[in-house]
């Protein structure tokens, strides 16, 4: 038995000089030891160290309270207070160790603890591989970066690329968030997270789920792929992928965008979203179409671009469409240049050459405003060289004209219209679906009954200036009212066809 820190460098000429001359592979240095017992008869291979035991491996430097050191192997085993750095980055900690230094393996068990800058790994087994800087941990293991703190059931470190890949039951705290991940990289210098499965990131404010992308929670930055959704209060914006600034609440969406406003039933859908949470703003191009949903069917509104924003009292919302708005529902349609539409009076508003279609009727003006009431048309306001024209035959149409006009629904159908200020009628009667007449007139007031979407009879509320002409004796400078036009080919025949470009000649 040898004791004594007297006999450091004799323990180097003995254990590493002949080894650096025999071997390519680097042997294991004893530094320093209080106490060097040898043992043939026990087992001639180990070497037993006790107190203050240092070791060197190369860029390595290892302290423990004891160990035992088997030469011809070039292994160690170590109890106690055991200690490994490299350089000024890599420190590592923990009750046990099995060294092989051939592999460059370090086995670590117990209160573990890695410490690399900033970053601090505990956990109760971690195998690291010095030669190529990566450590294993199994059995759960938690992490301190600055701010985060993140565990997991399994992992591995980088040291050299500062990178953790994290498997099974992810988590990562942050004051303002909560990630959750089945596959993750997390960078610790950018700390910078990277999703490669099922995730979620959940703050007071919304939440966001993905199976792709990265967040980075320094400038809380983000991108997300693959089933992306960003989900808050009542609302929902969901695409191909998603980026998003926490800090200034803004995100940008690209295919296939959903945003869901279940709060107002209003959906809005296209390929290029962006939206801000405070104050809601959201603009939506390519293929953008507003969705209203209804209590039996829906409204579906495509036009070149959407606005969606909340005014001043944070209550009201406000839809604007613009150029080349179509609209569908089963049993109305619609045209014009620009909309808006606002949820607190669910008032929609047509501009620039508005046309709707109600069946067989096909109605203009120079403005139309449709209100709504629980999900359903209740009237409908045209303003201003009001045109209504209904095909009877091949070339024979019905028609009503007037200053203002009011639509009456009821069970969503168009049921009534009134016409107050210069009503003119050119109407096709007809016996048994026979037309045997038609009826010219002038009025100052006028309603027009409907029934399943077709005019069953005129009233005329002041005494008309009416001529009733047999078909033949019609002259044919009178079979067109001032101001006529027959649109058809521009009517949305079905939810697809708000998508083909047309425009009002």
């Amino acid at each position: 038995m040898y004791k004594g820190k007297s006999f450091r460098f004799f323990l180097c000429c003995i254990f590493v000089v002949p080894g650096l001359l025999g071997q390519q592979t680097a042997r294991i240095e004893i530094i320093n030891t209080n106490s060097l017992e040898f043992n043939k008869q026990a087992n001639a291979d180990a070497k037993k160290l006790i107190g203050d035991v240092e070791f060197r491996h190369e860029s390595a430097v290892m302290f423990c309270d004891s160990a035992y050191f088997y030469t011809s192997q070039n292994k160690i085993d170590a109890f106690g207070h055991i200690a490994i750095h490299q350089g000024d980055t890599l420190h590592l900690y923990g009750d046990k160790l099995m060294y092989d230094g051939n592999q460059r393996l370090a086995q670590i068990r117990g209160k573990v603890k890695l410490v690399d800058n900033e970053t601090v790994l505990s956990t109760e087994n971690l195998d690291y591989n010095i030669a190529q800087d990566v450590g294993y941990y199994f059995n759960g293991g938690n992490i301190v970066n600055k701010d985060n703190k993140l565990k997991s059931l399994e992992g591995y470190y980088y040291t050299k690329l500062k990178m953790f890949h994290f498997k099974k039951n992810v988590e990562i705290v942050n004051p303002k968030y909560v990630i959750k991940s089945d596959t993750l990289k997390y960078n610790t210098v950018k700390r910078t997270a990277f999703f490669f499965g099922p995730s979620t990131i959940t703050s007071d404010e919304n939440s966001i789920y993905c199976e792709n992308g990265w967040y980075n929670t320094i400038t809380n930055k983000s991108q997300f792929s693959k089933n992306s959704k960003l989900i808050g209060t009542k609302r929902l914006l969901k695409g191909d992928s998603l980026y998003y600034e926490r800090n200034i609440g803004l995100g940008k969406a690209y295919g296939n965008i959903f945003l869901i406003d279940s709060a107002r039933n209003i959906i809005l859908t296209g390929n290029y979203a962006l939206y801000k949470e405070n104050p809601e703003y959201a603009f939506i191009t390519d293929r953008a179409t507003l969705i209203y949903i209804g209590k039996t069917d829906s409204l579906f509104l495509h036009a070149d671009t959407l606005e969606a924003f909340t005014d001043t009292s944070k209550i009201n919302k406000i839809v604007r469409a613009y150029r080349e708005v179509r609209i569908f529902k089963p049993d109305l349609q619609g045209i014009c240049d620009s909309m808006s539409f606002s949820t607190v009076d669910s008032v929609l508003k047509m501009f620039y050459e508005p046309v709707l279609w109600s069946g067989a009727n096909q109605i203009s003006a120079d403005e139309i405003n449709m209100y709504l009431a629980n999900s359903q048309i209740s009237t409908i306001d045209f303003t201003a060289n009001c045109f209504i024209v209904s095909k009877e035959d091949t070339d024979k149409f019905s028609q009503v004209k007037g200053k203002n006009m009011k639509g009456y629904f009821k069970n969503n159908q168009l049921v009534k219209l009134s016409i107050k200020g210069n009503g003119q009628t050119l109407y096709y009667g007809k016996d048994k679906e026979k037309i045997v007449g038609v009826n010219r007139a002038d009025c100052s007031n006028i309603d027009i009954i409907l029934e399943n979407r077709k005019i069953k009879k005129i009233l005329f509320l002041v005494q008309p200036d009416a001529t009733l002409f047999p078909i033949e004796k019609l002259p044919a400078e009178q079979k067109l009212l001032k101001g006529y036009k027959w649109l058809e080919s521009l009517q949305p025949k079905n939810k697809e066809d708000i998508y083909r470009k047309t425009k009002v000649k």
